[in-house]
């Protein structure tokens, strides 16, 4: 998957100021069904009227998305696309699935694997309209799949998680279409396993660890981890890390790691929105954005939505202590 460990979402309106003109794009609607391939540079979205078709049967009707559609089928998503929505496709073409690795597709339209499958799916599909203009304004977008996907604007073409938008504003009855060069693929692995990947948090997985909790972090969730870096932990007064590893201090140690933990799958822009949140200790952190610069509880958080299989994780530089503690 093409993204950055370590991406901040804060700037959200980086690409705003972009001259729409300068890739190719603009705000009328492709003609549905008008799947031709353009070079990045000029992507276009000549005028025309909406179509009477849903995303579905477009994909249907265009003759380039059969593998697209299959997956659909083995997913048990189409009736889903079919629905009012609005909803956005980033679609990958027949030549895109073919680039996955030999066997994988045979692998993933297994009935066995149709949760993984329709995991894959759901990561190419935004609720609402996004249509060229305000791709180009974004940097992220949610997906069905709960994970983010990432917009670039870059060297005459526009890009999602690294995979080249080919066509754009593709519109369906219930939404609209971007023709995409390669299948984008969420994050498989867990909390635990990014934390593990980055390699700065190792006080963190230790302590973790210690307090019985990695199996948790691991599981379903989603959870939201503020994650405090090895350096965060070593700003704690002298032998405090070492006291709370004690066996007999367990308990303790555990409600510290919990009020780092937040039910659900908060993102920093519904954490600035929200300004609080409740963990799973019991007591709640307060967001607050000053200057450009998101804080929890005081603390800075330094990278923002790191996704996970089962949650997203902020980088915080202090560790969060809960109140009479």
């Amino acid at each position: 998957m093409a993204q950055n460990l370590f991406r901040s979402t804060l700037a959200g309106g980086l690409l705003a100021g972009l001259a729409l003109s300068a890739f190719g794009f603009t705000s009328a609607p492709m003609a549905a069904g008008s799947f031709r391939s353009i070079a990045p540079a000029t992507i276009s979205s000549p005028p025309s009227t909406a179509s009477a078709k849903d995303i579905v049967d477009t994909a249907v009707g265009a003759g380039q998305f059969n593998t697209l559609v299959a997956a659909l089928k083995a997913a048990d998503l189409v009736d889903a696309l079919r629905g009012d929505g609005p909803f956005t496709v980033f679609a990958p073409t027949d030549d895109a699935f073919a680039k996955l690795p030999k066997g994988t597709l045979e692998s993933l339209l297994k009935p066995e694997n149709a949760g993984q499958l329709k995991g894959i799916l759901l990561y190419h599909v935004v609720p609402g309209r996004y249509v060229a203009r305000d791709v180009m304004r974004s940097t992220t977008a949610r997906t069905l799949n709960g994970q983010r996907l990432a917009f670039e604007v870059s060297a005459g073409s526009v890009k999602v998680d690294g995979a080249t938008v080919v066509a754009a504003n593709i519109e369906c009855a219930n939404g609209v279409i971007h023709v995409i060069d390669t299948v984008v693929l969420p994050q498989s692995a867990t909390i635990v396993e990014v934390a593990q990947k980055a390699g700065t948090f190792n006080t963190l997985l230790a302590a973790a660890k210690a307090a019985g909790l990695v199996e948790t972090l691991s599981g379903k969730g989603p959870f939201t981890i503020l994650a405090p870096t090895d350096a965060a932990f070593a700003k704690l007064p002298t032998g405090t890390v070492e006291s709370l590893l004690q066996p007999e201090n367990r308990d303790q140690l555990a409600e510290i790691l919990k009020y780092h933990v937040i039910s659900g799958r908060v993102s920093a822009r519904d954490a600035i929105t929200a300004n609080m949140a409740k963990t799973l200790q019991g007591q709640q952190v307060i967001f607050d954005l000053r200057d450009g610069q998101l804080l929890v509880d005081g603390v800075r958080v330094i990278a923002t939505d790191i996704d996970a299989s089962n949650g997203v994780v902020h980088v915080i530089d202090s560790v969060l202590l809960p109140a009479e503690m």
